[in-house]
């Protein structure tokens, strides 16, 4: 059974930090581009960044750039997303998805991705 499972939400107050896991099982995702995606009460699922699995590559959306940082552990298969200046309209369900055939302008776009966790609430107080 495929699984991606996401780890690391929680509550923190806006200014924190919290770090996000996902942990990849049931297959290899050694040629998967990996992502994190986020949807808040009400609101469609928006891309958050996303990483090409093989050279490292990066994509963020433009309301989080400078502030989360994407990486990732081959040998653990897992990606991580480190959030800084976290803002109480940051606070959403965070979800890791994985994809298979992902390349250019698709990295943004949660259609062409195979995979999703279960995902992990946010919670950013003011």
């Amino acid at each position: 059974q495929v699984q991606l499972v996401e780890s690391g939400g929680g509550l923190v107050q806006a200014g924190g930090s919290l770090r996000l896991s996902c942990a990849a099982s049931g297959r290899t995702f050694t040629n998967y581009e990996r992502a994190w995606f986020r949807q808040a009460p009400g609101k469609e699922r928006e891309f958050v960044a996303a990483i090409n699995w093989s050279h490292g590559s990066v994509y963020y959306a433009d309301s989080i750039e400078g502030r989360f940082t994407i990486s990732r552990d081959n040998a653990k298969n897992t990606v991580y997303l480190q959030m800084n200046s976290l803002k109480p309209e940051d606070t959403a369900v965070y979800y890791c998805a994985a994809g298979s055939q992902v390349s250019g302008l698709d990295y943004y776009r949660a259609p062409y991705y195979n995979y999703w966790g279960q995902g992990t609430q946010v919670t950013v107080s003011s």
